[in-house]
């Protein structure tokens, strides 16, 4: 009954802890979604949507994903089809093929179309609206987008660009999905004729499976699964769609893992948040527990009164958070998916685990620090605790020490494991990240002694440039250190981690956009949005007048199995031509020696797989095949180039689409400007293949650089607004708490203007104080981080984003601070004192 009474009777001083709960609560829970949604990977099917059961080749390998199709043998249609229940089972298989319109471009521009079996078609529902199937070779059936963007029908004629070459096929019908759930262009073909042009000859990409009437789909899917092996994966409900989206998995590591780091900033920042209100909260109303307990109330009774009011309002406020934390998340994920971090067909999930998680750091927050910062008012002697309310004097105690070295203690312990023992890759955030907010909550645990000890240090200087103001600002910081230190903890965090976090992002970007400027020595690329490159197409750019230096370019992952195995890029070149546009210098071996089963490598990577020239290094590529290629080439170290190399036709054919989608191309001495032209009129015979010169790739490159950036700006912009709000209550919550002492100075002779005076002295010493320790702090993030990167510990960007967090903290301090207080002097100064009492 107290508990409610307390509630009623004192709104306004509970919304800044209210305010708190709510959105840390939410902001838990979305991250909590991203987490969920990377572990569900769940994406509902368009093509497949007909097949309750889709079995699709494996798509990890030893627990790491693939990032390329890994495809099955075509006879296992017949197994699957044998199996008791199964009424009909239905090959698939996709690959690259463009429609041309007259004017030669690709219809549909550029969203990829992919060709299919006619048989498949079955499994979308596709039907015919105009024509017939196609049933020999030359024929296709195009699907009602395609047909509407190149004016073709049934009996026309069209172009086809399939593995890199065109043909003329005949229009022998156009079909379209019996729901608007298929997004992607689809043509048809007979089915000898897809086999033909289909990626891997015997192999297919997914068995969609239409069950017998009347038969248990849970009993058939075991069944299904026991008939396949472990040669391939049976999916079944909402994954089914990742049949149709090869590599995707990939990405679930991504957003797992970004929602794992960003879901322990935000608890950490939440419940330091939730924790600070709460406890200046309580700070605040130490005269009011010194009367109850001066009455006879004992402290179990306080204890259960606070209690009581921290269940209340956190249980009110995770519940309201439930549907802002659901659309947060959507929002969060949403950035993910337009900037190609993960497909756009991945569901989002936000389910009870992570509302619950999200309510329990609230309530748990919130109930710590009730128990926390409760207790010394609970047990204080009455008339101990009347003249405490009224000074304060102590704040360090055992439990706060021990809290503070171990924070400060982890923070130091993750910077140290930065910058000693993780390498320059993905992970190297994931110890970095954290260790500024680890050493910020440690230092503002100890902000009232550390607070006391800088304006000891600087009170003469201040009151030396501010007279009167500085006088009284020095002694209300002097006399009141903890109040002080209550608005300094919650700057120093958002100080450290907007500072090291985009610092941390500034250096990775500029080492990333001069280490490519560096490494890549084309001056143009030809790129093909039409599948990739025919055999012979870098040998017709070789021979273009001007160029010095032609060579495919395939991307991919893969697997080196030796010594644990590792994870690792993999690059296809086209031989000696290799070091003509890529900065390579090799120490071992020749470049024009990588054809066929080979293998390029440098000096760091053959120490560690124990290799030298001459050797077999086992891989699995990134669709799961195994090979041994030879070592025929070594060379020199650069920490921007751990990739393998390859030969461009040897490691494509184990890619999605099976070719190299890209051509670099170096130009002799003194004639990249005159050769733009003449690689203009090459491009302009292989339809849908675009120029890009130097400039273009350099670009192209800090675009795909910046993908993760928007989503790492966003979620840390996220975590930076809820300290930012902290920040704001809990200035707010100091500033009319003292609106008693404003009036007592008015009364005593003080103008406003000398009240404001002495009040933005005292914000400009938290200022000082809260940027020197959030800096100190964000140090522990910066620095490690830059000496991996850089192998120098200042970091990489502008001191104008440092500037800039800086200005906004002062905007925060002196917006929260001088307007309530401007407004509040509005009272007469006898009002705002009665009020006070």
């Amino acid at each position: 009954m107290l508990a409610f009474r307390t509630l009623k009777f004192r709104k306004t001083s509970f919304v800044a802890t209210f305010v708190s709960m709510f959105l840390g609560a939410a902001i838990v829970m979305a991250c909590g979604g991203l987490i969920e949604t990377g572990v569900r990977m769940a994406a509902p099917p368009q093509r497949l949507a007909a097949a309750p059961i889709v079995v699709t080749g494996q798509q990890d390998h030893d627990s790491t994903a693939l990032t390329e199709r890994n495809r099955i043998d075509a006879g296992l249609v017949e197994k699957v089809a044998a199996v008791p229940g199964v009424e009909k089972a239905i090959g698939d298989v996709s690959f690259p093929a463009s429609v041309l319109t007259e004017d030669r471009r690709v219809a549909g521009g550029s969203d990829a179309s992919y060709g299919h079996g006619w048989d498949s078609a079955e499994l979308a529902p596709y039907r015919l609206t105009s024509g017939q199937a196609p049933a020999a070779d030359g024929e296709v059936v195009l699907d009602a987008g395609l047909a509407a963007a190149s004016g073709a029908k049934a009996g026309s004629d069209i172009d086809v660009v399939v593995s890199g070459a065109t043909r003329t096929f005949v229009v022998t019908g156009v079909a379209a999905p019996r729901d608007d759930t298929v997004e992607r262009s689809s043509l048809f073909f007979s089915g000898p004729q897809t086999a033909r042009l289909a990626t891997e000859s015997g192999k297919i990409d997914s068995i969609g499976v239409l069950p017998a009437p009347g038969t248990d789909l849970a009993a058939l899917t075991d069944k299904v699964k026991s008939a396949v092996g472990d040669g391939a994966t049976v999916l079944t409900g909402e994954r089914r769609g990742l049949a149709e989206l090869p590599g995707t998995l990939a990405s679930q590591k991504t957003v797992t893992i970004l929602g794992a780091i960003f879901g322990s900033f935000a608890v950490l920042v939440v419940m330091f948040g939730v924790a600070s209100t709460l406890a200046l909260s309580l700070q605040q109303r130490q005269r009011e527990m010194a009367l109850l307990r001066a009455i006879g109330t004992t402290p179990a009774q306080i204890r259960r009164m606070i209690v009581g009011e921290t269940a209340v309002l956190s249980l009110l406020a995770t519940a309201l958070a439930i549907v802002p934390g659901f659309l947060l998340g959507e929002a969060l994920f949403s950035v993910l998916t337009s900037s190609g971090v993960v497909s756009a067909e991945i569901t989002f999930h936000e389910g009870r685990v992570p509302i619950a998680a999200g309510a329990l750091v609230a309530i748990v927050a919130a109930l710590g620090a009730t128990l926390f910062a409760g207790r010394h008012a609970a047990r204080t002697d009455p008339v101990a605790a009347l003249a405490e309310s009224a000074v304060q004097t102590r704040w360090l105690t055992p439990a706060r020490l021990i809290l503070a070295l171990f924070f400060l203690v982890n923070g130091v312990a993750l910077a140290f494991v930065t910058a000693t023992v993780m390498d320059d890759g993905p992970t190297l955030a994931s110890t970095a990240g954290p260790a500024c907010v680890l050493f910020s909550i440690g230092l503002a645990l100890l902000a009232p002694g550390i607070t006391k000890a800088i304006v000891a240090a600087i009170r003469w200087p201040v009151r030396l440039v501010s007279g009167m103001s500085g006088y009284l600002a020095i002694r209300n910081a002097t006399t009141s250190n903890v109040r002080m230190a209550g608005a300094v903890a919650p700057i120093v965090l958002l100080v450290a981690i907007a500072t090291g976090t985009l610092y941390m992002q500034s250096t990775e970007d500029e080492v990333s956009a001069s280490s490519y400027a560096q490494n890549v020595l084309a001056d143009y690329v030809l790129n093909s949005s039409t599948g990739g490159f025919a055999a012979g197409a870098a040998d017709r750019a070789r021979a273009v007048p001007g160029v010095a230096g032609a060579s495919e370019l395939v991307t991919s992952n893969g697997f080196v199995d030796k010594n644990g195995g590792s994870e690792t890029e993999l690059y296809g070149v086209s031989g000696a031509d290799a070091a003509k546009v890529l900065a390579l210098d090799t120490v071992a071996g020749s470049l024009g020696d990588l054809e066929g089963d080979t293998v390029a490598l440098s000096q760091k990577k053959a120490t560690e797989y124990g290799v030298g020239v001459g050797d077999t290094l086992p891989v699995h590529f990134g669709d799961g095949a195994g090979a041994t290629p030879k070592v025929v080439a070594l060379y020199a170290d650069n920490p921007q180039q751990e990739y393998l190399l390859l030969p461009s036709r040897t490691l494509a054919p184990h890619t999605t689409d099976g070719m190299p989608r890209q051509i670099l191309i170096r130009a002799e001495a003194g004639g990249a400007d005159r050769l733009g032209p003449e690689l203009g009129t090459l491009a302009a015979s292989w339809p849908g293949t675009r120029v890009a010169d130097r400039s273009t790739l350099t670009s192209e490159n800090n675009q795909i650089q910046q993908i993760l950036v928007s989503a790492n700006y966003t979620i840390v912009a996220m975590i930076v607004g809820y300290a930012a709000i902290t920040v704001v209550n809990t200035l707010v919550a100091v500033t009319r708490k003292r609106q008693g002492e404003f009036g007592l100075q008015r009364l005593t002779g003080a103008t406003r203007a000398q009240v404001i005076g002495m009040l933005s002295v005292e914000g400009a010493l938290v200022a000082v104080i809260a940027t020197v320790l959030g800096t100190l702090a964000a140090a522990t993030t910066i620095v490690p981080y830059s000496l991996v990167k850089t192998g120098s510990p200042m970091p990489l960007g502008s001191i104008g984003i440092y500037l800039g967090i800086v200005g906004g903290s002062l905007l925060l301090i002196f917006g929260a601070t001088l307007v309530p207080s401007w407004r509040g002097m509005r009272t007469p100064p006898i009002e705002t004192l009665t009020k006070a009492a």
